[in-house]
């Protein structure tokens, strides 16, 4: 067996088990090997029967000195009983309805139980206990500590314990170690034999955490190594020098109806000096909701035009698409620019020549502009500029001269997809990412350390704090009147529903139309209420939306869409149902849907949770006003894994916590810098990186 053995192939698996794998994403030895325990139960203490007591969990060993089944009339349930005994005593063990169990247990045997003693029918009793059978060899399961994984319905952790314990036994002598001696040394980690025995069998808990330890920092030191590949490759590549035009860039500042803020300045200053560069920039911005991004973003395109390139702008939904568009048009109409839409269901332009509103144009003539030259900043979504799936470099789109790629809440968008859109030319775009989502230091140095960071952590002047308020059940009819008030002051109004883990969209729709009918039904009747859902058409949410922002409608009921790109100044109140089952940063996310004009703005959470662990968190809320300080909180209380773009590295668990640890971060980092620049005297290593390349598939 070799690390690409197909899992079908591995003892005591076969076909059906293969499936059963290959459905939990196991398709290899590799896989197997690599899929760590979640938690570990330790039953290495066997205690005697005369010592464990009632309702504690306890491990016993013993011999079978009876065993019989029996079905029981009125449930039809077969149970199974076996008397255990040891030197000092004997025990009931009870199984119900696990028939296999009579044929697998045999009178005579030695085996160790582990369960929960209790008293049931006037009999001690331990219920449905976790059994082994003793045999010469080391056990696998119990009197020791026991590793327990994350299974499926039909593979136990009993069943890969079963597995791997003659595969780790059997290969950990011959898996050549990928970490460099003098790593190990440095930071004091366990040898890749011994780490894999001892994540999976280990001898105590303290190895237990010293194998985690060591697999958490070889996942960060090799997204570091990662990271500082990319880097190397776009420094390797070329780029259009895009001089900064100071003096264009100060006219556009002072025909900007507000003034930029001196962190807007300064990420501006930070990207139009990395377009001065002849090497691709790969930058990114992030700001609070409603920093100014795209103002800083709309400044570095037209110094781009004016360097006779092209700029294309693409965010994930129609809806931030649109909003861009907006932007952008209202900001620059100025200063002689054709600036395009393209987004499927609607093609438009803006024409310098014509000076006038927004143009409908077809899909056909719109690419032809965009091929020509005539359309100087293109805005749509990434699906249209890379084709289907299985041809992710086919591109729709083609530029006379693409200067300046920007993507919307997107960061992996890499060097090769920048090179396709500028295909047969022999320069690559520069890069601007932007997120409205702040990230924590530590998932920036890690998750995102291929890019360079910009943060406009300042938010525009004379803007009124959000006021955030808890609402409990009982407060819930106050809070209505409060909100008629503000609607017949002529505020408006979004109700975000409340997210439900796992849940299909058609369920998601299903509980927006329920809130809808609710309060428009019982309980404002007298006010116009519209929704807003994933289900509806293009043409729907933007019709929804202009009614909205037109004021034709009160208040708006939706799902999450609203999370981004949704900007209607009127808004005063941002009311949130079920406000505990979404993390800070995205409740964060919706507040900054309000307080974008002139009037005092509210965000409800609305809660039936009593939980105090769960009020401390919405505490943070009204605490706090700053969205990378919610972030930091967010990584503390929920985990790396819920923000945009983690998971899509495959870390398991414990590695996901030492992202939480930027003392683990560091060092990790600091070992990978380290090793970089001498790679090729480690070609063990220099494989694995390119295994793990190929295997985050984050090209």
């Amino acid at each position: 067996m070799n690390f690409s053995t197909k899992i079908e192939e591995i003892p005591h698996v076969g076909t059906v088990y293969g499936k059963r794998l290959k459905a939990m994403g196991i398709k290899t030895l590799a896989d197997l090997i690599y899929y760590f325990p979640r938690e570990y139960k330790d039953f290495s203490k066997i205690s005697k029967i005369k010592d464990i007591k009632i309702n504690e969990k306890a491990c016993v060993q013993g011999k079978i000195i009876s065993l019989e089944q029996n079905k029981t009339w009125v449930k039809r349930m077969i149970i199974t009983t076996a008397l255990v005994q040891d030197d000092t005593g004997a025990i009931e063990a009870v199984w119900f309805n696990q028939p296999y169990i009579g044929k697998i247990l045999k009178i005579g045997e030695e085996v160790i139980l582990a369960g929960k003693l209790s008293f049931q029918n006037r009999t001690i009793q331990i219920s449905s206990p976790i059994y082994e059978k003793i045999s010469l060899k080391e056990t696998v399961h119990l009197g020791r500590i026991m590793s327990v994984y994350i299974e499926s319905q039909n593979v136990s952790s009993k069943y890969l314990r079963y597995i791997l314990k003659p595969i780790i036994e059997n290969i950990k002598n011959k898996i050549p170690e990928t970490l460099p001696e003098e790593i190990l040394k440095k930071y004091e980690l366990l040898p890749l034999k011994k780490a894999l025995e001892q994540i999976h069998f280990p001898d105590s808990l303290e190895l237990a955490k010293k194998a985690e330890e060591r697999f958490s920092f070889e996942q960060i030191f090799f997204i570091s190594l990662f990271n500082l590949r990319k880097k190397l490759e776009i420094k390797k590549e070329e780029s259009q020098a895009i001089p900064t035009n100071k003096e264009l860039i100060e006219r556009v500042k002072d025909s900007l109806p507000f003034e930029l803020t001196k962190a807007q300045k300064k990420t501006l200053d930070e990207i139009l000096k990395d377009m001065e560069n002849p090497n691709p920039m790969n930058r990114l911005l992030q700001g609070d909701v409603g920093s100014g991004k795209t103002a800083v973003a709309a400044l570095a395109s037209i110094n781009a035009v004016k360097a006779k390139t092209q700029v294309v702008l693409m965010a994930p939904t129609e809806i931030l698409v649109k909003q861009h568009f907006k932007t952008f048009f209202q900001m620059l109409k100025s200063f002689n620019l054709n600036v395009g839409l393209l987004t499927g269901k609607e093609d438009k332009y803006y024409s310098k020549k014509l000076h006038s509103d927004t143009i409908e144009i077809s899909r056909n003539k719109l690419l032809e502009k965009v091929e020509n030259g005539d359309i100087d900043i293109l805005i749509g979504t990434q699906a249209l500029i890379v084709s289907n799936k299985k041809k992710k470099e086919e591109q729709k789109v083609k530029f006379k001269n693409l200067g300046l790629v920007i993507v919307d809440e997107q960061h992996r968008f890499g060097v090769k997809q920048r090179a396709a859109l500028q295909k047969n030319r022999d320069r690559v775009p520069h890069l601007l990412s932007m997120t409205a989502t702040p990230i924590p230091r530590t998932l920036a140095l890690t998750v995102w350390g291929d890019l360079d960071l910009s943060i406009i952590d300042e938010m525009p002047k004379n803007r009124k704090k959000i006021i955030t308020e808890i609402v409990s059940e009982k407060k819930r009819t106050k809070k209505y009147e409060f909100i008629k008030k503000e609607v017949l002051k002529g505020g408006q109004v979004f109700v975000v529903c409340p997210r439900i883990e796992s849940e299909e969209e058609e369920e998601e729709v299903k509980n927006v139309k329920k809130e809808y009918d609710y309060l428009s039904r019982d309980v404002f009747p007298e006010f116009k209420l519209a929704m807003l859902h994933g289900k509806m058409t293009s043409k729907e949410k933007d019709k929804t939306m202009k009614d909205f922002r037109s004021k034709k409608y009160d208040i708006l009921v939706s799902t999450s869409v609203i999370e981004v790109g949704i900007d209607i100044p009127n808004a005063t109140i941002m009311m949130i149902e079920g406000s505990d089952r979404f993390g800070l940063a995205q409740l964060h996310q919706f507040r900054g849907r309000v307080g974008r004009g002139d009037q005092q703005s509210y965000c409800l959470l609305f809660t039936d949770s009593r939980s105090k662990k769960t009020r401390e968190r919405l505490e943070a809320m009204i605490k706090y006003d700053s969205g990378f300080k919610l972030s930091e909180m967010d990584l503390k209380l929920r985990g790396p894994g819920d923000f945009f773009g983690v998971r899509q590295w495959g870390l398991p668990d414990f590695a996901m916590s030492a992202l939480k640890d930027l003392n683990s971060v560091k060092r990790a980092r600091e070992a990978a810098e380290e090793i970089f620049p001498q790679i090729q005297k480690y070609p063990l290593l220099k494989r694995r990186l390119e295994a793990f390349e190929e295997k985050v598939h984050l090209e």
